[in-house]
């Protein structure tokens, strides 16, 4: 072989080195990708260069090179394969600095997948997002209720990762289409991580306290209904967020935690439907009152899922409460939430079971009633009892059927089935009558299919009935992405 094709080959197969990094891990640095596409390019220029020094050769008379002109024509072949190789890692190398390849949707640190992106990066920015809409209509006990059509939300998730253990993350939340009417712009949660070591890492901000298995991980591929379950709005008052800091970590392999103080509830919004607008969502939060959340879960080959969390704090915020039965007087409203749950995702089945319940101080000073003083908090035009005790729970079960359609897809069709049933009057102070129209058990079942694991269609139906008075039915239709 002459000295020129062996200078040919070695540059080519040290330009196949260069390039025989995956473009997928080049990707992840964008300074790195370019600096080695810079040398690859390099690597052709030369090889080119030789390639036609080899080719003005092959093609003088010179009767030396007679003998082994048969011969080269088939190594100038090679070393342009060799080259082409070489390019087509170039086109690969561009291509992933512009379109990256989808990550796999993972939750990290007990948030959603999407919400999780920011930990799968290197270095920098990184923005995702969900989106849901969806269609009613009512089909039973209309009264005053109508179809209607929502866009119930559409998120974007920014996150910026500053080192390898400074980590910022968002998300921003546009309800119901506009702000013109019952919409709103909201930021979710925004916080700073310092991810120290694996049991103990630091986390402060507007915080998503880690209770039951929507708030924290909301995003709409991940759970069946076009409607988050009852439950865990009621109850648990999804999506709940607040000031706050604390640590999160993983024990034992499986064993996870997440522990915060953070400001307290409200006791103003506290009514007869629960303590769901108690929620101060980091807009100028009163902070007289700090609480406690803790969640400990323990997850058994990605298949089974024990956990349980609570939630202790005052709710009175250096107010005054009362009304014509208690009087007026300023009152802790000490609030205590526990919450245990458990999942099973096997072999196609999964089954959800979780239970919530409440408990509260002061509510004979909380309840309202037509004598209220309006200096006090805001008048109700009826009685609104405040119930001391407060319960539910649900159980949701599910099978994907695909596989039995389709063989090798990561297609997903599953239908599914859920009971819910609460009661925010489970027990009123005395001299109040418990309204019975929140005493409720909800019966849904529903189809959930996604075409690919980041987009949802959903269909499904709801049968509502409440102790006292009657609640329409409804059938709904939507969909959902992730990114």
């Amino acid at each position: 072989m002459s000295g020129k094709i062996r200078l040919i080959c070695w540059l080519a197969v040290l330009g196949l080195g260069l390039g025989a990094v995956p473009p997928t891990a080049l990707a992840d640095d964008n300074a790195e990708v370019r600096a080695r596409m810079a040398e690859l390019e390099k690597m052709q220029k030369q090889i080119q260069v030789q390639m036609d020094e080899l080719r003005s050769q092959l093609g003088t008379p010179d009767p030396t090179a007679a003998t082994a002109a048969a011969a080269e024509p088939s190594r100038v072949e090679v070393v342009e394969e060799k080259q082409n190789v070489i390019t087509e890692e170039v086109r690969k190398l561009k291509e992933a600095m512009t379109l990256p390849e989808m990550p796999e949707l993972k939750s990290e640190y007990g948030l959603g997948p999407a919400a999780s992106k920011v930990y799968g990066v290197t270095r920098g920015l990184s923005i995702g997002g969900y989106g849901e809409f969806n269609y009613k209509n009512v089909v039973g006990d209309k009264g005053n209720a109508s179809d209607q059509f929502d866009m119930l939300r559409l998120v974007l998730y920014t996150g910026y990762k500053f080192t390898d253990w400074l980590v910022f993350n968002s998300e921003t939340e546009f309800e119901h289409g506009t702000t013109g009417k019952d919409g709103e712009v909201s930021v979710e949660f925004a916080t700073l991580d310092f991810l120290l070591h694996e049991k103990i890492n630091l986390r402060g901000g507007l915080v998503l306290l880690p209770m039951g298995f929507i708030n924290e991980i909301h995003e709409p591929v991940f759970f069946h209904g076009n409607v988050r379950p009852q439950v865990e709005q009621r109850i648990i008052p999804s999506t709940w967020r607040a000031g706050g800091a604390g640590l999160f970590g993983e024990l034992l392999p499986g064993l996870t935690y997440r522990t915060y103080a953070v400001t307290g509830l409200k006791a103003t919004g506290f009514s007869s439907a629960g303590i769901r607008n108690g929620r101060q969502s980091g807009s100028n939060e009163t902070a007289e009152d700090i609480a406690w959340v803790g969640r400990l879960d323990y997850n058994l080959y990605d298949m089974l899922t024990l956990g349980g969390s609570a939630y202790v704090g005052n709710s009175g915020q250096g107010k005054s409460y009362g009304n014509a039965v208690s009087g007026y007087s300023k009152s802790d409203v000490l609030t205590q939430i526990y919450e245990t749950h458990a999942q099973l995702l096997t072999h196609g089945f999964e089954a959800r079971l979780l239970g919530a319940w409440i408990e509260l101080d002061d509510a004979a000073q909380l309840s309202r009633d037509a004598q209220i003083n309006p200096a006090i908090t805001d008048p109700m035009a009826t009685d609104q009892p405040v119930a001391s005790s407060q319960y539910g729970w649900y159980g949701e079960l599910a099978y994907d059927l695909m596989p039995y359609l389709l063989k090798d897809t990561d297609q997903y069709f599953a239908p599914w089935f859920r009971y819910s049933q609460f009661n925010t009057q489970q027990d009123v102070p005395t001299g109040f009558a418990a309204d019975d129209s929140y005493d409720r058990q909800i019966f849904e079942v529903g189809l959930t299919y996604k075409p690919i694991p980041q987009v949802v269609l959903k269909l499904d139906y709801r049968n509502q009935d409440a102790k006292a008075g009657s609640l329409p039915d409804e059938v709904r239709l939507g969909a959902g992405f992730v990114f």
